[in-house]
């Protein structure tokens, strides 16, 4: 017969999990009592134990989500998040070398390939890829998520993208601010559910083309025909699974060819339109000179240099896919980084900190892909209002205990 220990703890007042060794998923509660049971001392048999986990404290973890397609910039754009909180995101110390995690004193960025339930051989094996819903865990991805999110750490996977093998699973710890990257963070609703913020990098197939010929064949040394063959063996599942995630985003940078060059297909000047969804909780979306107005603005001359073929901006609202959103595009490139506080001066709602803030990253990561254009100077932006928003929501938190006191 089983033993029972009860243990009542007047404080316990959080999320608690249950998880075994030979599980990977944990069951959560929310109690002020916590029972243990034993077997007795006649059956000899050793059972796996339970471990119970409680978050500590009324502490939340900020959940920000980033889709995008393989090789759109999604690493770029989470080295200047993570600059923006002041830190420097490294690979866990000590641990999987292979890992795809990054980890600074602020953020925890996690890749959701870790997520793939069929290894390389796995969904070649059953002819699916990679974007396929049918090759990923979705039911872990959103267990872990929360319990994450709840301030719970977890034994995450690892998918080894050398070997194409899933790994041992590594330990995370709730940081203040979680990122989770990849090809499916809002497909599945619970998980979409659990997003604070919500980011989509969408580039269009002809820069995407563009940007992969000069990877592949410069860097790789792929052939021309192997790269649109590559291209076009992903793009049914990209336009089925991944691209309709951006209907849910709150932010979308969308990356174009140019309209400065009649007929441009090298992909080396492009227009990039920051769409910002209008009523989400705690972002206001960023504007050009007059909040709600329809502008067009060319700001190339004594104040900004600008060679062939300049720069041109605009501003305005707008409807995507059903929701009003206002949206901030930039075509062209910037000749000179330290030039562009005149054009930061012309913006409004930045969240920055200080007047320069936003020219001051970018000139920091003046080698990053994209700064010279529109791509570095929203992810900056957006980076920066990813900071306001963790801050207003710690804010909001703070203040509900001494309301709840007051009341």
């Amino acid at each position: 017969m089983a033993a029972c220990t009860v243990y009542s703890t007047q404080s316990l007042k959080t999320n608690c999990f249950i998880s075994t060794p030979s599980s990977k998923t944990h069951y959560g509660f929310h109690s002020k009592q916590i029972v243990l049971y034993s077997t007795s001392k006649r059956n000899k048999r050793v059972n796996n134990p339970y471990v119970i986990t409680c978050a500590a404290g009324d502490t939340q973890t900020v959940v920000i989500g980033l889709a995008a397609d393989s090789g759109c910039g999604k690493s770029t754009f989470m080295r200047r998040l993570t600059s923006v909180f002041g830190g420097t995101a490294e690979p866990p110390k000590g641990g999987n070398p292979d890992s795809n995690t990054l980890i600074s004193d602020t953020t925890t960025v996690i890749c959701l390939d870790d997520y793939h339930s069929l290894d390389r051989t796995g969904r070649k094996e059953k002819g699916v890829t990679a974007l396929d819903p049918r090759a990923n865990d979705f039911d872990l991805m959103y267990e872990q998520v929360k319990a994450i999110k709840d301030g719970v750490s977890v034994q995450k996977p690892i998918y080894n993208h050398v070997t194409g093998l899933l790994d041992p699973p590594e330990l995370i710890k709730p940081p203040k601010i979680l990122v989770i990257e990849g090809l499916h963070p809002m497909y599945d609703a619970r998980v979409r559910d659990l997003l604070d913020f919500s980011i989509y990098l969408d580039i269009s197939n002809e820069v995407k083309f563009a940007w992969k010929i000069q990877r592949d064949m410069a860097e790789r040394g792929h052939s021309l025909e192997s790269i649109k063959a590559s291209i076009e063996a992903r793009k049914p599942d990209f336009d089925a699974y991944i691209d309709p995630q951006k209907q849910y985003a709150d932010a979308v940078i969308e990356v174009l060819p140019t309209e400065l060059i009649p007929d441009d297909n090298e992909g080396k000047i492009l227009r990039v339109r920051l769409i910002q969804k209008e009523g989400v909780k705690n972002f206001s979306p960023v504007y050009l000179f007059d909040d709600g107005s329809t502008i067009s603005w060319i700001p190339c001359g004594r104040k900004l240099t600008c060679s062939y073929p300049g720069i041109k901006f605009a501003y305005g609202p707008d409807a995507y896919f059903g929701n009003e959103v206002s949206i901030v595009e930039m075509d062209g490139q910037f000749d000179r980084l330290d030039e562009l506080i005149y054009v930061e001066s012309h913006l409004s709602n930045l969240s920055s900190k200080f007047y320069g803030e936003v020219t001051q990253q970018m000139l920091k990561h003046a080698d990053f892909p994209g700064s010279n254009n529109g791509t570095g100077l929203f992810q900056t932006i957006v980076g920066l209002k990813i900071r306001e928003l963790y801050e207003q929501i710690v804010a909001t938190r703070a203040e509900t205990p001494v309301k709840a006191a007051k009341a």
